[in-house]
């Protein structure tokens, strides 16, 4: 299944400040006795909207971002933090219009080669022809995926 999108949804242009705790590093292995409780705190609003104005919120419907590479791995029902104020460039992943239809992809771009690519090795690139129209609408910043 391809990837499609559902939104956008604004990003408020005063969010409410949700500084939340921050404990540190977790180790996934051996558990250790000598971390210690950190004071600090994060709001995810300051992390990740740099423009609020013009952030935007999409969810991932499809397969096609899903990675071998965890990193590099968008999963289906996943949450988008889209920002529109950002030139697109060279290996942004971004959310793309190809003829009316929104996607997201990663963006090739060397000289005058354009191309949009899957993660997925499943799915072709999209290679642009003469007759179609792509408008780059953002480039993510954030995903978000639930725990489950």
């Amino acid at each position: 299944m391809a990837s499609f999108l559902s939104g956008p949804w604004a990003a408020q242009a005063s969010p409410v400040s949700y500084e939340l705790p921050f404990i540190g590093s977790v180790s996934a292995g051996f558990p250790s006795p000598a971390a210690d409780w950190s004071e600090e705190r994060v709001d995810l609003n300051l992390r990740y909207i740099s423009h609020p104005e013009a952030t935007f919120y999409f969810t991932v419907s499809g397969d096609s971002m899903v990675s071998v590479n965890p990193e590099r791995s968008i999963p289906d029902g996943a949450l988008l933090i889209v920002d529109r104020a950002l030139a697109a460039q060279h290996n942004d992943i971004v959310v793309a219009i190809v003829d009316n239809d929104f996607t997201v992809k990663r963006l090739f771009q060397r000289q005058q080669r354009l191309a949009l690519l899957a993660e997925n090795p499943a799915y072709a690139p999209i290679i642009l022809g003469d007759e179609q129209e792509l408008v780059i609408w953002g480039v993510v910043r954030a995903w978000i995926v639930e725990a489950r």
